[in-house]
């Protein structure tokens, strides 16, 4: 029963107080179900999977080649001077240069 006006209130309240509770409560309860929304349910996992681990077939990248005090000091100089290195286009260490059969 959703559809109710004035007299059917007022017919509840003359006949039993607590049935217009109870009806009142229902009512309540009926909203707040159509309201919820279900769980999100999460998907299973790939198959394979670990959790924290890396991908199969792959590592964490190696940290970077330790340099000379003033290197970073004489790379931005060459910057500024707009002159290259050999080992451009960087010259981080963790990046491969490019070779003749790579290009």
């Amino acid at each position: 029963m959703t559809d109710f006006d004035q007299d059917d209130i007022a017919a509840m309240r003359r006949e039993n107080p607590d049935d217009l509770k109870r009806f009142m409560r229902d009512q309540l309860r009926a909203g707040n179900a159509r309201r919820t929304t279900p769980p999100v349910v999460k998907p299973p996992p790939p198959p394979g999977h670990r959790p924290g681990a890396w991908p199969t077939g792959s590592r964490p990248p190696d940290p970077l080649k330790p340099r000379p005090p003033g290197a970073w000091a004489e790379a931005l100089d060459r910057y500024r001077a707009g002159i290259g290195s050999k080992n451009d286009p960087c010259d981080c260490g963790g990046c491969q240069p490019a070779t003749e059969e790579g290009q």
